[in-house]
């Protein structure tokens, strides 16, 4: 089980994440791309990777738009595993991601 990290060290990762927030008790961000294709096409690439991981994302998607939610809900809360996919998801949004 991963641990949960405390809060001087969620402060601390976040620094290296500027695009991503704190919200009730998750790592969130909203992407939004120039297209249904764009945004679903990013969550097809973002979805094998969390696969591989074993660590899936909390998202939704409306038309160019992904909002996701990330939590280590074995470890009640955010862990190093959700930064690694949150880094994982800014590197398959790319350039794309408005």
């Amino acid at each position: 089980m991963k641990a949960k990290l405390s809060a001087s060290a969620l402060k601390v990762q976040l620094r290296s994440f500027p695009l991503w927030k704190m919200e009730k008790s998750k790592l969130r961000r909203e992407f939004k791309f120039k297209s249904f294709i764009q945004a679903f096409s990013f969550m097809t690439v973002c979805a094998l990777e969390a696969e591989k991981m074993n660590h899936h994302p909390e998202w939704s998607n409306v038309y160019n738009r992904v909002v996701v939610n990330l939590t280590t809900h074995d470890a009640g809360g955010v862990t190093k595993l959700d930064f690694q996919l949150a880094a994982k998801m800014d590197a398959a949004a790319g350039d794309s991601n408005l």
